[in-house]
């Protein structure tokens, strides 16, 4: 009687272990199927040379990775979307910073304004970029231009600012990242709007009493408090900058090339075009170990920022 006593302690430790561990199976099941069984899939398919189709694969090693390294336009992708990405972390995210602060203050029909900012990201993307190439089109009809930026331009008298935006490589980039940005600040600015509300508001009427003015409260007092929700949103603009391209593809239709392609168009090139699906699961191995370093590296910086 006494072992049996001794032994219910133990006993019930383990029953409380297997029922905690049967609540996190489903979550465990759907990562491994839906995660882990497609990136082993993906890298062992970079392993072979498979046109998509037959079942014929040819065992190729690590040829094309090889390959990858010295692919110039790969790496003038990702040149691409980090610029893209540069954009959307500096323009996007201090618009959307500065409307949430905005929006913070008592200022009438603030809620009004909530809704208006956050219309950009439920468009859809190729509605967005259907629009945007029609507004910089550079075509001329009856002898004036058709695109709405340029007629403007031309009617207000900037003749010299005329261009073909999207077909010259000095501004169709910076047209891209420019449109990704305003088509996504909505969602930083939700998600900054909601972190600034966290903050006690007794920290700003004690800066107040201590004399601080409104860029030392600012700098103080909002930033240190806002730290982890600006790393949080800067990693989710940076993984949804650099995998950015239905409006890419909607913006340039069949004017895409070199200048404007980022990864995921090479890699969908590759796959289409090229029919070479073991290169382009390389191209999507290599970005993937990318985009993970890359959010290893701004987790660890979030880190030690809340240490400070």
């Amino acid at each position: 009687m006494q072992a049996v006593k001794n032994k219910s302690p133990q006993w019930m430790n383990f029953v409380d272990k297997t029922e905690n561990f049967l609540f996190i199976v489903p979550a465990v099941l759907i990562f491994g199927i839906f995660y882990i069984y497609p990136f082993y899939d993906i890298f062992t398919l970079s392993l072979h040379e498979w046109n998509g189709i037959s079942f014929n694969l040819k065992f190729v090693w690590f040829d094309n990775f090889v390959e990858l390294l010295q692919d110039g336009g790969w790496w003038v992708s990702m040149r691409n979307a980090a610029y893209i990405t540069f954009v959307a972390l500096t323009f996007q995210n201090a618009l959307a910073f500065a409307l949430a602060l905005a929006c913070d203050r008592q200022i009438r029909m603030k809620g009004l304004y909530r809704v208006i900012f956050f219309i950009p990201p439920v468009l859809s993307e190729i509605v967005v970029g259907l629009i945007f190439s029609w507004i910089l089109y550079a075509g001329i009809q009856d002898g004036q231009h058709i695109g709405m930026l340029n007629y403007f331009l031309d009617k207000i008298g900037f003749h010299h600012l005329v261009n073909d935006w999207l077909s010259d490589p000095k501004t169709a980039l910076t047209c891209i990242a420019i449109m990704h940005s305003w088509k996504g600040f909505g969602w930083g600015f939700l998600m900054l709007l909601a972190g600034l509300q966290t903050i006690d508001r007794q920290l700003y009427e004690a800066a107040r009493v201590d004399g601080a003015g409104a860029f030392h409260t600012f700098w103080h007092v909002t930033v240190p408090m806002m730290l982890p929700v600006i790393m949080v949103v800067m990693i989710l603009t940076i993984l949804g900058s650099m995998q950015a391209f239905v409006l890419i593809l909607a913006l340039m239709g069949e004017g895409l090339g070199d200048h404007t392609a980022v990864p995921v168009t090479k890699i969908l090139s590759a796959m289409i075009k090229q029919k070479r699906f073991g290169y382009a699961c390389a191209m999507g191995v290599n970005f993937g170990v990318v985009l993970v370093f890359v959010s290893i590296a701004l987790k660890k910086m979030s880190n030690r920022m809340k240490q400070v």
